[in-house]
């Protein structure tokens, strides 16, 4: 039923692009084994259409821009993920720390299933070519996960934590890519550690706010989603 406030145009605007969500989800997650063994190629993409219930051709009209466009939505389909269990858990009594942590361990342990796909991800985001791509997929999901627990800053501290978060999640990620501990308790540890130590870089960084040169020497020490795209790339001998 339509909303006598909204414009029938906006309206069909807005399920149209619904259900091209939901149908970029279905073929993102029918695709999803696949890659973990061909990698996000063109026949990924449309045998996850196939899997999925849909003509191959549907890949490509939902995804034009092809398999780095679908690691894209792959990002975004974990960041949606991550914010929907957060949703679900009560963050009323934990601190910004713990909450903080548990964004960030909540979407690894939702892509633990597709480890390897996310490895694989990263590679191709690590080419050249898509050397934007990386950076801004890692905004989103800091962004995201900042929102989700509650942040609502619109100083320099929004701009600060997302820029934190990001050594976080990059260099967490890298080192959870490679543990084969237990329980990925060697992954949850290192979060615990990286969390505990940006959270004080972040403390100096407010009191240093005003003083640029001090500002700045704090910041160089924090991990760049560019330079852990290089690693990856490194890593995977591209």
């Amino acid at each position: 039923m339509t909303d006598a406030t909204t414009p029938p145009q906006q309206d069909a605007y807005t399920r149209a692009q619904a259900a091209l969500a939901a149908r970029k989800d279905a073929i993102l997650v029918a695709m999803l084994p696949d890659v973990a063994f061909d990698g996000w190629t063109d026949a990924t993409l449309r045998r996850g259409a196939e899997t999925a219930g849909l003509h191959a051709q549907e890949a490509e009209a939902a995804f034009p821009g092809g398999p780095v466009e679908a690691v894209c939505w792959f990002s975004d389909w974990a960041d949606r993920q991550m914010v929907g269990a957060l949703a679900g858990t009560d963050l009323s009594t934990l601190k910004v720390r713990e909450r903080v942590t548990l964004a960030v361990r909540k979407r690894l342990e939702i892509l633990i299933p597709y480890r390897e796909a996310v490895r694989r991800a990263s590679s191709l985001l690590s080419l050249p070519q898509n050397a934007t791509r990386g950076p801004q997929l890692v905004y989103g999901t800091v962004d995201a996960a900042w929102r989700a627990v509650g942040d609502t800053s619109v100083d320099y501290n929004f701009y600060t934590k997302r820029l934190l978060l990001a050594g976080v999640v990059t260099t967490t990620t890298l080192y959870w890519l490679d543990d084969r501990s237990e329980g990925l308790a060697d992954s949850w540890a290192f979060l615990d550690r990286r969390i505990a130590n940006v959270m004080s870089v972040g403390k100096m960084i407010g009191q240093v706010t005003g003083r640029a040169d001090k500002a700045a020497g704090l910041l160089a020490h924090i991990p760049s989603p560019a330079r852990f795209m290089r690693r990856l790339r490194s890593a995977a001998g591209v």
